[in-house]
């Protein structure tokens, strides 16, 4: 996925993340109500092969998040694809790693590119571009028919959650292309040479934490110390598997002492006692690519991340390393949601901005990417699983993506998700350097969850910042 998690890393989304929070996208860009599909140009006639009325030699300009995914997914799968269809298009491709940078500025000038990727630590705030009217709705999209067959609508070849997650203000604007899922890393082959067990209870967690770390081969864990988020996904996943879903979406909601909840205090003290005991030495002061290749170099057994990570260290893994990821273990018997929950979550966010030139075919270009070989492809290339139904079926994948992906087939319907902090960047922020004072123990547990409290409750209660709800 990509430089730091969406959780969102991309993101989780992939210090804080330099998203603008929805007031500083309102003040340098002109508010305006979405427009049509129309409104930047006049369509050609749709028809069932060219559902949008793409002009057939209208330039279309992408971005693309260059993170754990690379670039070469877009440039020698996705639009390749595309212009099997409209070979007169010239494509203009770019990456970068500073989304929010490089493209805000388009958006306050009103000349945003078609096509974004927009993810990773620096990625540009979804709430606010929705807020400003900024995204283009994609609701056509999910009706349209698919790539691959004319009497199957796209709606019908992605996972649900797609448009649970991309829908702002009652309208699907944001399309997520990874299934991201989230878990602790390991070696495989590490640990089956040193007979170390996936721990399935938190009493067998911390028992293998002392194992490896009395054994002095390694440490036994870490996280992306300058990158908290890493650290609040699996403290939100086990809140959730002690308390139920509910703990979630009470905070998404902004709901009055959500934060300071039970199983989130239960939580927030249980993975303090791992920042505590059995942290990797100078881990707060390392990115998530310097504690990633630390366990590459055997330096470090456990980690949290995304399904990204597999192919984000592709350059520095030993070819026999084996990647491994198990769900968060049971916290005790009582918990609400059984063993295997997993969170899991479209990530790898694509927008249309509802100002581009050429919205008509940045939406087209969505329909490519969503067609099974588009999608497998990716998939087979990046070693991630895609949102499109079926994509991996007859493909090899890796021993990270296999893990991951059965680990999702186990979870079955027991899977979580959280929105905060993508529709707000304050209390996203907030989070990140709390979370990071929690586990060096620079705040208690009750203090931590106080502080992210106070933040939920000042957003709720500041009539400019619009509000969501699940």
């Amino acid at each position: 996925m990509s430089d730091t998690p969406q959780i969102s890393r991309r993101g989780f989304l992939r210090g804080a993340a330099l998203v603008p929070v929805a007031g500083t996208l309102a003040a340098c860009a002109t508010p305006a109500s979405p427009p049509a599909a129309t409104s930047s140009s006049a369509p050609v006639a749709t028809s069932a092969a060219n559902p949008f009325g793409v002009d057939a030699k209208k330039p279309l300009e992408v971005w693309i998040f260059d993170g754990g995914f690379g670039q070469d997914y877009a440039k020698n799968i996705h639009q390749p694809l595309f212009k099997t269809k409209y070979p007169g298009v010239e494509i203009k491709h770019n990456a970068t790693k500073e989304i929010t940078k490089v493209l805000q500025p388009r958006f306050a000038g009103g000349n945003p590119p078609d096509v974004i990727d927009n993810s990773g630590a620096n990625a540009m705030d979804f709430g606010a571009l929705a807020q400003d009217g900024q995204l283009q709705d994609l609701g056509p999209l999910l009706d349209a028919p698919s790539w691959d067959d004319p009497n199957v609508k796209i709606r019908d070849t992605l996972d649900q959650a797609v448009v649970e997650i991309g829908t702002y203000d009652g309208k699907f604007s944001v399309l997520g292309y990874v299934n991201y899922i989230f878990g602790i890393w390991y070696s495989q082959k590490v640990f089956r040479d040193n007979g170390w067990a996936v721990p399935k209870t938190w009493d067998e967690f911390l028992k293998l934490n002392d194992t490896i770390k009395k054994s002095g081969k390694m440490a036994p864990f870490t996280y992306a110390g300058k990158f908290p988020q890493y650290l609040y996904e699996p403290l939100l996943t086990m809140a959730a598997k002690i308390g139920g879903n509910e703990v979630l979406i009470n905070i998404d909601n902004l709901e009055d002492g959500a934060w300071t909840s039970e199983p989130m205090k239960t939580s927030a003290a249980a993975w303090a006692e791992i920042g505590a005991k059995y942290l990797m030495e100078g881990t707060a002061g390392l990115d998530h690519v310097q504690t990633q290749t630390a366990q590459n170099k055997y330096k470090v057994a456990m980690l949290p991340s995304g399904s990204w990570l597999e192919n984000e260290q592709k350059t520095t893994t030993p070819a026999d390393f084996e990647y491994g990821m198990f769900p968060i273990p049971d916290f005790t018997s009582s918990d609400k949601l059984p063993y295997g929950t997993l969170h899991t979550a479209p990530g790898e966010n694509f927008i249309v901005p509802s100002k581009s030139p050429n919205p008509q075919g940045g939406m087209e270009y969505l329909r490519a990417m969503l067609s099974k070989k588009a999608a497998g492809d990716f998939s087979e290339m990046v070693k991630t699983v895609s949102v499109v139904k079926g994509a991996g079926e007859g493909r090899q994948l890796s021993p990270g993506a296999a893990s991951a992906s059965k680990a999702v087939t186990d979870a079955g319907s027991n899977t979580v998700t959280y929105r905060w902090q993508t529709w707000y960047a304050q209390l996203k922020d907030e989070a990140i350097a709390a979370t990071g004072e929690l586990m060096t123990g620079g705040l208690k547990p009750d203090a931590y969850l106080e502080r992210l409290q106070k933040k939920s409750d000042e957003i709720k209660n500041d009539s400019s910042i619009k509000k969501y709800k699940r």
